[in-house]
């Protein structure tokens, strides 16, 4: 069976890696997988097509930017990507993110409703149903259940119109490609998103949820001698880490904490730029990224515990690589964050109660969670026996069955 995945990107961040992932299960099982994106580049040895170009990236900025309609520009290039959909005849076409200046989604679906074949749409964050951002939850929104009027953080949430609020406009648009689809499929990774999509115009279809996996053989407890080289010998480490520090992902949670925590007590934040990390008090040890994921794991590995502090977040995958490195996690009560752990193996604690994270902190250094068992609780998100179930639902919709 023939499965291509249409992707912003193949093989960098999150959602790139998890379409790698899913490329190799394919190949596991004997199918002929491919994989067609917008941007960078893709790892060597795959079936992939890049559809995209720098200049049509950079003119859908523009059209974002001025005119407030992210997913509406790059014809030319949705276009290509047709093309070679005809000319591939894939038996099942996998969508991720279909935003991030790529596609003009349109066109696209006016295609996949002409095509007939069986469609899965997994949703990484929530851009499919507002009429502008990505996540809402960090401003308690919920316009998307009203078409989105009255917008107001258009200029500051992902994907940022900076001139034009077209974000009712954007909605109705979006309500009418994406509804009426035939053999559509939608997948979450997480029971908070799926909850979110069936009060959305997108309640329509069915919704099946896979949560993300990792490879356990990358994060694992490791030995290193971090503590030694940062200067935390005898400290009780408190971790963070995150991609990229923006708003949503908790900074100033962690520089109160910095304040208010023992003095055998330090704070290391992983991915922090140079101009973040002039500003963090004394007691906390501020890093840019890692070199790659096996360095990532001697940090979840050197920690005590770890903190996401994120205030709007899907699955977020940080959770289980921390406890695949034997560390427990606390987390804010925020989406489907809380849904990877269990009480042998993290905290959840109310969102923004900056105080609740404190007494969790205290509590986990005072009674810590057994290293074992978070390293089980996370061994039930390896990657190829959760993208395994893709593969599944891939030849039940080929074969019309029921899912």
């Amino acid at each position: 069976m023939k499965v291509l995945q249409i992707s912003t990107v193949c093989g960098s961040g999150s959602v790139g890696r998890i379409t790698v992932d899913i490329y190799h299960t394919l190949e596991k099982n004997g199918d002929i997988p491919l994989i067609a994106y917008g941007r960078r580049s893709a790892p060597e040895g795959l079936a992939a097509y890049r559809f995209g170009s720098p200049l049509d990236m950079g003119l859908h900025v523009l059209s974002t930017f001025f005119k407030g309609e992210h997913g509406f520009a790059s014809d030319g290039q949705t276009r290509k990507l047709i093309q070679k959909m005809e000319e591939w005849k894939p038996d099942v076409i996998h969508l991720h993110n279909i935003h991030g200046f790529v596609l003009q989604v349109e066109l696209l679906f006016d295609y996949l409703k002409r095509a007939g074949k069986p469609v899965v749409w997994t949703l990484h964050d929530c851009w499919s149903y507002t009429g502008h951002c990505a996540f809402y939850d960090y401003h308690n929104c919920d316009g998307w259940q009203n078409g989105c009027t009255g917008c107001r953080e258009y200029r500051r949430t992902y994907p940022y119109a900076l001139f034009r609020n077209r974000t009712p406009r954007n909605f109705e648009r979006k309500r009418a490609v994406f509804t009426g689809m035939p053999d559509l499929v939608i997948v979450t990774p997480s029971q908070w998103l799926a909850g979110q999509v069936r009060q959305s115009f997108l309640g329509e279809y069915p919704v099946k949820v896979i949560p993300n996996g990792i490879d356990l053989e990358t994060f694992r407890p490791v030995r290193s001698s971090l503590r030694e080289r940062l200067g935390l010998e005898g400290k009780y480490v408190i971790l963070g880490v995150a991609n990229v520090w923006e708003r949503r992902k908790g900074l100033e949670y962690f520089v109160e904490l910095a304040g208010r925590l023992p003095e055998d007590c330090r704070i290391v934040l992983v991915g922090l730029s140079k101009k973040q990390q002039k500003g963090l008090p004394v007691s906390v040890v501020g890093l840019g990224r890692t070199s790659g994921a096996a360095e990532l794991a001697e940090y979840y590995s050197m920690a005590d515990v770890f903190v996401n502090a994120t205030l709007e977040d899907n699955f977020p995958t940080t959770n289980l690589e921390a406890l695949a490195c034997g560390t427990p996690v606390i987390t804010f009560c925020t989406g489907g964050s809380p849904e990877s752990l269990d009480e042998t193996c993290g905290r959840v604690v109310p969102k923004r109660d900056a105080e609740a994270l404190l007494r969790a902190v205290m509590e986990e250094k005072e009674c810590p969670k057994n290293s074992g068992d978070c390293r089980r609780r996370a061994e039930k998100y390896e990657k190829y026996g959760r993208f395994q179930e893709y593969v599944e639902l891939y030849h039940r919709l080929a074969a019309e069955e029921p899912i």
